[in-house]
């Protein structure tokens, strides 16, 4: 197997013993992004369970070869220039539910579609999770990066998570110990280091009965707002957080920005927070409008936005 990698054969040839056709090299991760940009993967798994993405972590780390875990494609910027190392496509996507008193606890695997979790949740009237109906993403992604919408957000949520850490195995994490803060936890604060990093398994999400009706009722009223207020298309999500007594889309909004455009990417008309991709974008256009962006608010307004988006992958900045 010819490798355009620095991976050895040896390497290549291990994960292949053990996971077969789950394993591919040089993988366009374009058509796994919810903004449908970015580069090749230089091998790429899929795991279909959590002790499959358990093992792969654990040999990538064993290997010392870097390793990124994709889920659903959402909130994240992967370079034109791709990902070095291993990219694990996370699709551990078991579901179960057991009764602690009033309260039902809902086991989900990392890989498990946010949104449709929401949705099946509200069919057995378990409440909780409505404010996830069509947030994109999976749980994994949620624990991590504390998501939320229209009020809630998965630290109301969370019971506990079940997290792989590099070199001493697994271990269980409680809300308290996820250190939650808003778009934020001790995991998210990792991204853009070059450590490797922890990995959610699994998580345990606290629910509670309601009458199907009031749940449904509320999911239909987040849905429609979305529709409203929010962009289809190939987006990536919300790329700057709110800061402090502002929301992000208002100050690139009043920066005169809506709609500006960078090559084949522009900043939606309906909310711009959400820069859309028209169809043959560049992962390297995005940067340059989420820099005019930034520049243009701190240069109008003296605020400093964060990024939600997280950059992934071998950018020309860092050659």
């Amino acid at each position: 197997m010819k490798l355009r990698t620095s991976i050895s054969e040896a390497v290549y040839t291990h994960f292949d013993d053990v996971f077969g056709d789950q394993l591919q090299i040089d993988v366009p991760v374009d058509r796994y992004t919810s903004a449908r940009v970015g580069g090749m993967a230089d091998m790429f798994l899929t795991v279909n369970t959590g002790q499959q993405l358990q093992a792969a972590v654990e040999m990538a780390y064993e290997k010392r070869i870097p390793y990124f875990i994709l889920g659903g494609g959402s909130n994240i910027l992967v370079a034109d220039g791709g990902i070095k190392g291993l990219v694990i496509m996370n699709r551990a996507r078991n579901v179960r539910f057991k009764h602690i008193g009033s309260r039902v606890i809902c086991i989900a695997e990392s890989g498990a579609n946010l949104s449709s979790l929401a949705r099946q949740c509200i069919a057995k009237w378990l409440g909780g999770l409505e404010w996830a109906i069509g947030v994109p993403g999976t749980v994994g992604g949620a624990v991590v990066g504390n998501s939320g919408a229209h009020g809630g957000d998965m630290s109301q949520t969370l019971r506990a998570a079940t997290i792989w850490e590099p070199g001493r195995g697994v271990r269980v994490y409680t809300n308290d110990d996820m250190k939650y803060a808003y778009r934020s936890s001790v995991l998210k604060q990792e991204h853009g280091r070059a450590i490797s990093r922890r990995v959610v398994i699994s998580a345990e999400l606290e629910l509670k009965p309601e009458p199907v009706e009031v749940l449904m009722a509320r999911a239909d009223g987040f849905t429609a707002h979305r529709k409203q207020t929010q962009p289809g298309g190939a987006t990536i999500g919300s790329m700057f957080k709110n800061p402090e007594n502002y929301y992000a889309g208002y100050l690139i909004e009043a920066a005169g920005l809506k709609g500006y455009r960078v090559g084949n990417v522009h900043i939606s008309e309906k909310h711009a927070n959400f820069f859309v991709n028209d169809g043959e974008a560049s992962a390297e256009e995005i940067r340059a409008l989420l820099a005019e962006a930034w520049n243009s608010v701190r240069e109008q307004f003296g605020v400093e936005m964060d990024l939600e988006v997280e950059l992934v992958g071998v950018w020309d900045f860092d050659q």
